[in-house]
C-alpha cells in the first residue's frame, strides 16, 4: 500500500488545496503528547497553503499539518497544554533550524560511500 502522504495527493483534482481533516488533528495530537517541551506556531494561510500548525519539540524535531483556521489552532494547542504563537509575529525557534541542519548532515553522511579510495 502507498504511504499516506502519497494517497492524499491522489485525492481531489491536481492543483486544488486539500483541507484539514481529522487525520491532521490526530497527527498533531500524537506528536504533542509523545514529545516534551512542545510549542505551537500558527502559520497564516497563503496563496499556496491553508493555515497550518507547526509543532516544535524541545530538541527541535517538528511537524506541520493543515488546520481549519488560526482560532482552531490556538484552541487545539491550549487544550493540549501547548503554548501557541503566531509564526508571522514571533518567527521560528532556532532549535528547529538546528534540528534541520543535524538531520541534513546525517543524511549526507549516510549518502557518502564508506570507501572513497576506489580500491
Amino acid at each position: 500500500m502507498a504511504p499516506r502522504w502519497l494517497r492524499r495527493r491522489k485525492q481531489g483534482r491536481p492543483g486544488t488545496l486539500r483541507t484539514a481533516d481529522n487525520t491532521d488533528a490526530k497527527d498533531l495530537e500524537e506528536f504533542a503528547l509523545s514529545r516534551t517541551g512542545v510549542e505551537g506556531f500558527v502559520e497564516p494561510r497563503t496563496t499556496v497553503t491553508d493555515t497550518t500548525l507547526l509543532l516544535v519539540a524541545i530538541d527541535g524535531e517538528w511537524t506541520r499539518r493543515r488546520v481549519k483556521d488560526p482560532a482552531w489552532a490556538h484552541e487545539f494547542a491550549n487544550k493540549l497544554g501547548v503554548p501557541s504563537y503566531d509564526a508571522a509575529v514571533v518567527g521560528y525557534p532556532a532549535r528547529m533550524r538546528e534540528w534541520n541542519r543535524r538531520k541534513s548532515a546525517e543524511q549526507k553522511r549516510l549518502d557518502v560511500p564508506d570507501d572513497l579510495s576506489g580500491s
